[in-house]
């Protein structure tokens, strides 16, 4: 058997590129042109990225991540790769003339840039959305073959760089998880009434939560036309509408249509009276209902109607409930930062580049954490374990696992806002020196350094020197799944 060597790989990637220039004409060969230069830099990938961010929820991810390695997978070749190898581009002198491209490119053969970013989105794409990922790979290929088609790449280039792309797409899972498809593990509830139409059922809506254009009043009342619906104000919020229809008897469940913070303000109420609570996404994050698995108000609704419920875990600090987190220190400031910059460079980049902006000028925060003393920068509380660990948790694999998840990021560690930027950045903040973390169901925690403010579900609370966190009794909440 003849040994591979790359000199006799180059031989025979040559004589592939020889014989596909061979090919009899077709009417394939212009829209295989055409396809080539719409996908000169990456503007195919962004018209479908464009397409698919249409649509909130999994779809709008898949275009994020999506663009995110192509974006790492371009650099990596075009900055990289195609200079250390060196690879001049296939002679064209027996390409037909009409095959050939108006401009020729005049940069290094290997690999495709053109390879590595179909293979790149695509693959980020499937990761988010295996559907709409499938559906995209035949496209990537023909991306990929067109470059050879027309003459300017050879096979090898073209099968390395969509093999760089997918690869770089997969390696991101370290810096930037992928969300799982399966919601978190919750408990079914022993009941909750069906409410054909929303009748009985009293919603509180948010009229700014979602996009500005958006009127989620209307929407509520298209999907419950039966259900009483008001839309909050100054001086009536969330809460004080939905406590009126509970003491007024004539609310058998109550519903919401916000954010995280107007569904925490609800699940109080609806704690407080023992009824069951309706969530309809309506808020820019959403992270209770992601959590839950409830993607859009139509499943809401027609959870409502059939009467189909969960029970899930709710925590408290102070006696105030929340349904995600709480945190003291620097935290909800580094959640804000990392937000507004995740569209622009990724979450992962982005959580370190708020980590650095954040901890520069922040403070450490001196406590007795459960009985240690400690100077932390970060305080974070969950309600039941969070995922990834590190200074990113984003969502939880259960909602009822009683337990409180407590993360904080030491600040008496030499160097520890250094390394906690570098852990951010690498993906390891869960690993470096001064991060700790540990399960309980209660934890208490007093302030040396001064009252502070604790955040909880995109709220502020009052500034306090002590704080008790612990779990109330469980919330029952509509959903159309049941375990």
């Amino acid at each position: 058997m003849p040994r591979v060597t790359p000199l006799r790989l180059r031989y025979w990637d040559a004589r592939l590129h020889a014989a596909i220039g061979a090919l009899p004409d077709t009417p394939a060969d212009r829209w295989l042109r055409r396809l080539t230069t719409t996908a000169d830099h990456g503007r195919l990938w962004f018209a479908f990225a464009l397409l698919l961010g249409l649509r909130r929820g999994r779809s709008r991810r898949a275009a994020v991540r999506g663009l995110g390695s192509l974006t790492v997978a371009s650099t990596v070749v075009n900055a990289v790769l195609k200079r250390l190898v060196g690879r001049v581009r296939p002679d064209l002198d027996a390409m037909a003339s009409h095959r050939r491209l108006p401009r020729a490119p005049h940069t290094l053969s290997f690999p495709s840039g053109h390879s590595s970013s179909a293979g790149a989105f695509a693959t980020g794409v499937a990761m988010e959305s295996p559907l709409a990922g499938a559906a995209l790979a035949p496209l990537a290929l023909a991306v990929g073959y067109s470059r050879v088609h027309v003459g300017v790449h050879y096979p090898g280039d073209v099968v390395s760089g969509l093999a760089i792309g997918a690869g770089v797409a997969l390696a991101g899972q370290r810096w930037w998880p992928v969300r799982p498809t399966e919601p978190a593990r919750v408990r079914p509830a022993r009941s909750a009434p069906a409410l054909p139409r929303g009748e009985g059922l009293v919603v509180a809506v948010n009229p700014r939560s979602g996009p500005p254009d958006h009127d989620p009043v209307a929407q509520v009342r298209r999907l419950l036309p039966a259900a009483e619906v008001h839309g909050s104000a100054p001086g009536h919020g969330i809460a004080d509408l939905l406590e009126e229809a509970a003491r007024s008897g004539r609310a058998r469940a109550l519903g919401v249509a916000g954010g995280d913070g107007s569904v925490a303000a609800a699940a109080a109420v609806a704690l407080a009276h023992g009824l069951p609570l309706a969530v309809l996404p309506a808020g820019t994050l959403n992270h209770f209902v992601r959590d839950l698995g409830v993607e859009t108000p139509e499943e809401a609704a027609r959870a409502v109607e059939a009467g189909r419920a969960v029970s899930v875990d709710v925590a408290d600090v102070n006696g105030t409930p929340f349904l995600n987190t709480a945190s003291i220190g620097a935290y909800p400031e580094m959640v804000r930062r990392r937000d507004a910059l995740a569209g622009r460079v990724g979450r992962w980049a982005a959580m370190a580049v708020a980590a650095a902006q954040v901890l520069r000028a922040g403070t450490p925060v001196s406590m007795v954490l459960d009985g240690r003393p400690v100077d932390v920068w970060i305080l974070f509380v969950g309600n039941c374990r969070y995922t990834p660990r590190g200074v990113a948790p984003a969502w939880r694999p259960r909602l009822e696992d009683g337990l409180l998840d407590v993360q904080y990021l030491r600040a008496d560690v030499p160097f520890s806002r250094t390394r906690a930027v570098l852990g951010a950045l690498l993906g390891v903040s869960d690993r470096i020196s001064g991060y700790a973390s540990f399960a309980t169901d209660e934890v208490h925690v007093h302030l040396w350094s001064g009252a502070q403010p604790v955040a909880y579900d995109g709220e502020t609370g009052a500034a306090e020197s002590s704080f008790v966190f612990g779990k109330r009794a469980p919330l029952t909440v509509y959903c159309h799944r049941t375990s």
